[in-house]
C-alpha cells in the first residue's frame, strides 16, 4: 500500500507585497515600492528554508506576509495544504496557531507592561486553550524547554538579559505548538557567544518538535537546510 503524500507545512507561490507612494497634499499614489515581488517556496515538516538576500531587499516582509501580519498584494499561501491567502481574520485564527514568528529585536517585540509568564501565556487565552492552571503548567513547562527558570515567570522583561529575552520570546512562539516558525534575524542584535546558544536552542527544539523553519541567512545551520532567494 503506498505512502500517504505529505503536504508540504507552508507553500508559498509568487508572493508579491508592493508599498504605495503618497505624495502631495491629497496622498495620492505616485508609484510603488516594490519590497517583495514574485518569491515561491516550499517548506516540508523538519525542514529550514533560508531566505537569503542583501539588507533592506525584503525578507522581513515576505515572512510578515506570509503569516498575513501584512497583507500581501498578491500570491497565493497555503498551510498544510489549505489557502489562507484571503481568509478573512476569524477564519484566519485557527491557522495562527500553526505558524508563529520569532522576531529581531527581543526587546521591543515584547510587552513592557506584561509579565513574562503572561507573554508566553497569551497565545494560549487568546485560542483558548486549557483552564488558567493548565496554562500555568505550560508555560512552565515551556520555561524549561528554552532554558528559562519557572520562577522567571513573574518577571518583566526589563528584568532579563538579551539573551534570555531571546528564550522568551522563542518561548511564546513555541506556545501554541506550531507546525511553522518564521525566525526574523532573531540573533543579529545578540553577542556573538549567545548567539551560538540561541541556534543551537532552536536546532534542538526542531529535532524535539519537528519543527520548520523560514529563517535569515544566521539561523541556516539546522538540519535539512536549503535556500530561496528573495528580489
Amino acid at each position: 500500500m503506498p505512502e500517504p503524500v505529505r503536504l508540504p507545512v507552508l507553500e508559498v507561490t509568487d508572493l508579491k507585497k508592493h508599498f504605495p507612494i503618497k505624495k502631495g497634499l491629497l496622498r495620492r499614489t505616485s508609484g510603488y515600492v516594490y519590497a517583495v515581488d514574485g518569491v515561491s517556496l516550499s517548506i516540508r515538516a523538519g525542514q529550514t528554508l533560508a531566505l537569503v538576500g542583501e539588507s533592506g531587499c525584503g525578507k522581513s516582509t515576505v515572512g510578515r506576509a506570509i503569516l498575513r501580519l501584512i497583507e500581501p498584494t498578491a500570491g497565493e499561501i497555503k498551510i498544510n495544504g489549505t489557502d489562507v491567502t484571503h481568509l478573512t481574520k476569524a477564519e484566519l485564527r485557527p491557522y495562527r496557531r500553526q505558524m508563529q514568528i520569532i522576531f529581531q529585536d527581543p526587546f521591543s517585540s515584547l510587552d513592557p507592561r506584561m509579565s513574562a509568564g503572561d507573554i508566553v501565556g497569551e497565545p494560549l487565552r487568546v485560542h483558548g486553550v486549557g483552564n488558567a492552571k493548565e496554562r500555568r503548567a505550560r508555560v512552565a513547562d515551556i520555561f524549561k524547554r528554552v532554558g528559562l527558570r519557572a520562577e522567571h515567570v513573574d518577571n518583566y522583561p526589563h528584568q532579563f538579559s538579551g539573551g534570555q529575552r531571546q528564550r522568551l520570546g522563542i518561548a511564546r512562539a513555541l506556545a501554541t505548538k506550531p507546525d511553522l516558525i518564521v525566525c526574523d534575524e532573531p540573533v543579529t542584535a545578540l553577542d556573538v557567544a549567545i548567539q551560538a546558544q540561541i541556534l543551537n536552542l532552536l536546532i534542538k527544539l526542531q529535532a524535539e518538535n519537528g519543527l520548520s523553519y523560514l529563517s535569515s541567512p544566521m539561523t541556516s545551520v539546522s538540519c535539512s537546510t536549503s535556500a530561496a532567494t528573495s528580489r
